[in-house]
């Protein structure tokens, strides 16, 4: 199977790694064979046709040539989501399986301008965090409250936590609060049935960790394990069968949070409806 990147820019961890993840977990039956950057690294990174150059990967001209050219497709710009809905137009409306890179979207409105498109297209697709598939999450029931921690900043980091939590905690986002410290946040979810979750980011690098109550104990848990292969081996899956990992409700809630994140994050203090 034939996979195509189309990427706001190539030279990014991702664009960098997936290639190699793909190959060796469907032993070269799928690979990546075509790629389009729709700008140059703003970062110092290498150029589109650098980038090219040294993957071994054809450079496409147009985004177009992307979807005619290859069997499933990767929308890519993980630290730029907001560029998602402009490079997601075409590949979603092609009816091939597409997966778009974490963060899916800025917001719920947003989110939902683009499962509309796939959906009139028929075109399966699906989004979510590598967190997803740590192991230590699997299994889990019954939760009542979530404490989570993690490294960096809201905007591009916050998904991490907010996946894994929205997957435990299956029920619909009320509302969110912001508190902002020195070199730290925390975003205090409350959901319609009562129950809460915090997730905090400290500026320095921070494990992915959790204090997770549930109607029978409480537990710390740590994202150890090789959670990015568990992700690849989903999308490979994926590729083969039309079937993602995340339901597109699910989806639309996170990022209903993480709209409402970046608003209260503006009114420190003060509860945002999501």
């Amino acid at each position: 199977m034939n996979i195509g990147f189309i990427d706001y820019y190539l030279d990014e961890w991702h664009a960098n790694n997936y290639p190699r993840f793909i190959d060796e977990a469907t032993n070269g039956e799928m690979k990546v064979t075509l790629a389009y950057g729709h700008i140059d690294s703003p970062i110092g990174g290498r150029t589109t046709v650098e980038w090219c150059r040294d993957m071994n990967i054809p450079m496409a001209k147009s985004i177009d040539e992307v979807c005619e050219k290859c069997d499933a497709i990767i929308v890519l710009s993980p630290d730029n989501c907001e560029m998602h809905e402009l490079l997601c137009q075409k590949p979603l409306s092609t009816g091939k399986r597409v997966y778009v890179d974490k963060t899916f979207a800025p917001d719920y409105e947003t989110a939902k301008r683009i499962f509309d498109v796939a959906k009139a297209h028929n075109t399966p697709c699906y989004s979510t965090s590598a967190l997803r598939f740590e192991e230590a999450y699997k299994g889990i029931k019954d939760v009542q409250a979530i404490a989570s921690w993690g490294p960096y900043g809201f905007e591009t980091y916050a998904i991490h936590q907010l996946e894994p939590i929205m997957m435990m905690i299956d029920a619909k986002p009320a509302k969110v609060l912001y508190t902002p410290g020195v070199h730290s946040y925390t975003l205090t979810i409350v959901f319609e049935d009562g129950r809460t979750a915090t997730v905090s980011g400290f500026d320095a690098d921070s494990p992915f960790m959790m204090n997770v109550e549930t109607k029978d104990k409480c537990f710390v848990l740590e994202a150890k394990s090789d959670y990015f292969h568990g992700f690849i081996l989903n999308l490979v899956n994926f590729f083969k069968t039309g079937e993602g990992a995340v339901p597109h409700e699910e989806t639309l809630r996170i990022m209903a949070v993480r709209g409402a994140g970046l608003k209260a994050s503006k009114h420190p203090g003060e509860w945002i409806n999501v």
